[in-house]
């Protein structure tokens, strides 16, 4: 059996994208630890309806039905879940979508909460970090936090959807970052059309993108 993944979301904008990805790996039969911290349910209401009084129960309708994967919920607060030791292993974090605070709690090691404190975990144990920051504009102590956690070997993934597999809906920009997270993760998926894939089909040469 496969190690499972450590996903956090935090109180940006953008809590669809930590759902979705939620909900293809456990549609993929694979098991994940969640971290939701306060400011991140808020987000779940606001933006997407959940109900943040009763968490678990919660969680349960909205994810239990996505597939034969498993989820294990840890309250931010208990900062003695499994995850935060290092002998506790996993493949990997990530945090889909990063508030500017988590990244800058992340950046200095701050560890204040269950999520810094995994995230911390997987800096000291050199386990794959994949961090999606959303917010705009960025200032200088966002870019240099995210400089910092760079050089340190994480993965930034910044929450920019793009336009050039022809999204039709809302779903479309979301399972395009879902997809791009993914990708970096290692985890197959057929999320979104890749440029130049239908080029190849016809044997034709691709501009190559970056994106």
């Amino acid at each position: 059996m496969s190690r499972p993944w450590v996903i956090g979301i935090t109180g940006a904008s953008g809590a669809v994208y930590g759902v979705r990805l939620c909900r293809y790996l456990l549609s993929q039969g694979l098991h994940i630890h969640l971290i939701i911290t306060d400011a991140g349910w808020r987000v779940l209401k606001e933006e997407l309806g959940w109900d943040a009084s009763k968490r678990k129960e919660t969680l349960e309708s909205r994810l239990a039905t996505a597939g034969p994967g498993t989820f294990l919920y840890h309250p931010v607060q208990d900062i003695g879940a499994s995850t935060a030791s290092g002998s506790f292993r996993t493949s990997g974090m990530v945090i889909i979508p990063c508030s500017m605070g988590t990244l800058s709690g992340i950046a200095n090691g701050a560890s204040d909460n269950l999520l810094e404190r995994t995230a911390d975990v997987m800096l000291k144990e050199g386990r794959p970090l994949i961090i999606v920051p959303r917010e705009t504009p960025l200032h200088a102590i966002h870019l240099e936090n995210m400089l910092k956690l760079s050089r340190m070997g994480v993965r930034i993934i910044p929450a920019m959807p793009a336009f050039y597999q022809e999204p039709q809906t809302l779903d479309d920009l979301v399972d395009f970052m879902a997809g791009k997270v993914l990708d970096s993760m290692g985890v197959d998926h057929e999320l979104y059309k890749r440029w130049g894939k239908a080029d190849e089909l016809h044997g034709q040469a691709g501009s190559h993108r970056s994106d």
